[in-house]
C-alpha cells in the first residue's frame, strides 16, 4: 500500500517515554474538535496547524531513530484516510503502534475505514481528557475515564481487553 498522501504534523519527537512503554517516536498530528477543557496541547486543535508532511518523510524520521511509534495530537483520527497508509507502512516494518484519540473505542467502531486502521495498531488510548477526572498517578493517560485498549486482542463487537500498563 503506497500513497502520495500528506498529513498535517505539528511535531515528531523521537526518544520520548511518556506516550507509551519504552522509548518511542511520538508523532503529533494537527487538528482536534474535542477541545477538552484543560487540554495539555490546545495549540493542536487547529485543523490547518503544523505542516504537511509526506508519509515517506515521516517514515524516514521513524526509521532513523528506530523506536516504536505513538500517534498523538490533536487527534490523529481526523486524518484517518492518510493515517491508514502511514500505519500500514509502519506495521509492515514491525513497529509497535499506539494511538491516542478523544473518541471512545465504541465511537471509533462507527467510523468508516476504522477496521483497517485498528488492524494495524496495537493500543488505543481512548476518550477525551476530563479535567475533573485528572489523575497524575495513571500511566500514559491524563484522566481516569481514558482507557488503554489492547486492540490486537480485542474484537470489534464492543468487547475490549484492557492493556496491562505495568
Amino acid at each position: 500500500m503506497t500513497s502520495s498522501a500528506t498529513l498535517r504534523i505539528l511535531d515528531i519527537v523521537p526518544g520520548t517515554s511518556v506516550d507509551g512503554p519504552g522509548l518511542r517516536t511520538s508523532i503529533y498530528f494537527a487538528g482536534c474538535s474535542h477541545c477538552c477543557a484543560g487540554c495539555h496541547n490546545p495549540q493542536s486543535w487547529d485543523m490547518n496547524g503544523g505542516e504537511e508532511m509526506a508519509i515517506d518523510e515521516i517514515i524516514a524520521i521513524v526509521e532513523e531513530n528506530g523506536f516504536n511509534v505513538t500517534f498523538s495530537g490533536g487527534d490523529p483520527i481526523y486524518q484517518l484516510n492518510a493515517l491508514i497508509p502511514l500505519a500500514y507502512e509502519l506495521h509492515k516494518r514491525g513497529y509497535n503502534i499506539w494511538c491516542y484519540t478523544g473518541f471512545s473505542f465504541e465511537e471509533l467502531l462507527d467510523i468508516d475505514g476504522i477496521d483497517t486502521f485498528l488492524n494495524l495498531i496495537n493500543v488505543i488510548v481512548d476518550g477525551p481528557f476530563v479535567s475533573d477526572l485528572r489523575d497524575t498517578s495513571l500511566r500514559f493517560r491524563g484522566s481516569a475515564n481514558q482507557r488503554l485498549i489492547d486492540v490486537t486482542h480485542s474484537d470489534r463487537k464492543h468487547i475490549t481487553i484492557w492493556h496491562d500498563d505495568d
